[in-house]
């Protein structure tokens, strides 16, 4: 930990022991009891980095968000842009995981804007955070739900709506994220594991058996990053990193958290930026620079599977489509247990019912943030499949029209809550005098958040294009309004909390530690 900005934040032993209560020896983090507490030391280092990687569903980007943004874009400098947005991100990181150290809360983002820019900043992005993280993996179920719908009609010649899947991959999520973190890890992690070994098979026949102009280098000239689709381009691309920001989520259930999330998060973005620029460039080489944008136009997600069929035949294809599902299974259940625990962070902190703020004392889970996860998708689901299939008619409307709208509101979102955390990463160093101690990582939070507002600028200039709207579509305002109307309500929350209640706004961010000093100021002779 640097120089100079010590504070009561940087005490990481549990409130049981640091406040002197007892407890059963579960690590409780709180001396409210069983009921109020995640249970401390679930995740290891490994644990906590599949959980992370696991959101960010290589596989699904991979055969997805590729094909599309060669497609729609036509940018042939992909696998640059990933390796930009890496430096980009990884400027982000380094205040972001330094933030970490001194703040371990499952309100993540909230809690870290709370402490640097206020109580009533932290409640609007509190509910910035609950709303793009859902639906972003409401989006998921659209997409997962028609993945399986067509499966099952190619090779078992059965017609099953698109919604029927969803609804059971919700209930199963349901039931996994009320399990123990350490069980879900490892769900996560055996998908995710199986999901890159699959593209690095791919990778690897891609550039052993090149289309006609060789293993060409030509998607990393910067020539190739010109053109009105760069933006845009930039936009698909960094929705591909979402969810390595969400280590600090768990940070309340790591061993060491002062260590293990800053190193989670630094690993996650490298990994992820060379992964998906070596898999992107891999498509380059398989198809060729000059025919990936036509193969992508005319084969948009099945560009992948027709390129792994010519390579590593039909059986390895089908294997492909199955993990294709089981990798956004992964990421919806990734996505679940980020936002059960963001309610479960804000109903500790009385910006949701007390009741989100207890958890599930034989598992440790937050019980009722997942339940509200689970009526939330539930909604969602229900409400695109009548819509669809009674207005647009349209079999492809939960890719187009679900998958799509959650994903862009979603990583919209996420865009915002990293360049406010960056600013709020700057005050609360600067407000703490450990300015000259952290000058780099300040500078580096600088640089970062204008970064981040600049590419959130142009995705909601070019929604229209994300969503596959119109020219003058009134989706292009009404879909990032969600998110701005959030943050409006949030805020307008948080001010008035901090009017009526002022002591239930002091806590906004603090987590455990307010009831750590709640318990001090209460207890006699402390």
């Amino acid at each position: 930990m640097a120089t100079g900005s010590s504070s009561s934040t940087s005490d990481t032993r549990p409130a049981s022991k640091a406040a002197g209560s007892a407890t059963d020896g579960s690590g409780i983090s709180t001396y409210k009891g069983q009921e109020t507490a995640l249970r401390a030391g679930r995740l290891g280092t490994a644990g906590l980095l599949l959980s992370v990687l696991a959101a960010t569903g290589p596989l699904m980007v991979v055969a997805g968000v590729m094909p599309t943004t060669y497609g729609v874009m036509g940018v042939v400098g992909q696998p640059l842009l990933f390796l930009i947005l890496g430096v980009v991100l990884g400027l982000f990181s380094f205040g972001y995981a330094e933030m970490s150290r001194h703040v371990h809360n499952a309100g993540a983002f909230y809690a870290y804007i709370s402490r640097g820019l206020g109580g009533t900043a932290g409640a609007g992005a509190s509910l910035v955070a609950l709303v793009a993280y859902s639906v972003l993996q409401a989006g998921l179920y659209g997409l997962l739900g028609f993945e399986v719908s067509g499966l099952l009609n190619t090779y078992f010649d059965v017609e099953v709506a698109w919604w029927i899947p969803a609804l059971v991959t919700v209930a199963v999520v349901a039931v996994l994220a009320w399990l123990k973190i350490d069980l879900n890890a490892r769900v996560l992690g055996v998908l995710l594991l199986i999901e890159v070994a699959l593209v690095v098979i791919f990778d690897i026949a891609a550039i052993a058996d090149p289309a006609k102009e060789g293993l060409s280098l030509h998607a990393f000239n910067p020539d190739t990053l010109t053109g009105a689709g760069v933006a845009t381009s930039l936009c698909f691309c960094i929705a591909a990193f979402t969810g390595f920001e969400q280590a600090p989520v768990y940070a309340e259930e790591t061993d060491r958290p002062q260590v293990v999330v800053a190193r989670v998060m630094f690993f996650a973005v490298g990994f992820v930026a060379i992964f998906f620029a070596i898999s992107s460039w891999a498509l380059t080489v398989a198809a060729g620079p000059s025919g990936i944008v036509p193969a992508a136009q005319e084969q948009s997600a099945g560009l992948l599977f027709g390129l792994t069929e010519s390579r590593l035949g039909g059986t390895f294809t089908d294997v492909l489509h199955v993990l294709f599902v089981t990798g956004m299974f992964a990421a919806i259940l990734s996505f679940h247990n980020v936002v059960a625990r963001y309610a479960f962070a804000m109903g500790r902190e009385g910006l949701l019912p007390a009741t989100f703020g207890r958890t599930n004392t034989s598992t440790g889970a937050p019980g009722t943030g997942s339940l509200l996860q689970t009526v939330i998708s539930v909604v969602i689901v229900v409400a695109f499949a009548v819509t669809d299939d009674g207005e647009f008619g349209d079999p492809t409307a939960p890719v187009l029209h679900l998958f799509t709208w959650g994903g862009n509101i979603g990583a919209l979102g996420v865009i915002l809550l990293m360049a406010t955390a960056s600013v709020a990463v700057i005050v609360f160093f600067v407000r703490r005098g450990a300015a000259r101690a952290q000058a780099w990582r300040i500078t580096a939070s600088a640089l970062a958040a204008v970064g981040l507002l600049v590419i959130a600028g142009y995705t909601v200039k070019d929604f229209d294009v994300l969503v596959g709207a119109g020219p003058g579509s009134a989706l292009s305002w009404v879909l990032p309004g969600i998110i701005l109307l959030a943050a409006v309500i949030g805020v307008v929350y948080g001010a008035i909390l901090r009017s009526t209640k002022p002591e239930a706004h002091a806590r906004i961010g603090l987590g455990n530690e307010a009831f750590q000093l709640e318990k001090a100021a209460n207890t006699p002779g402390e």
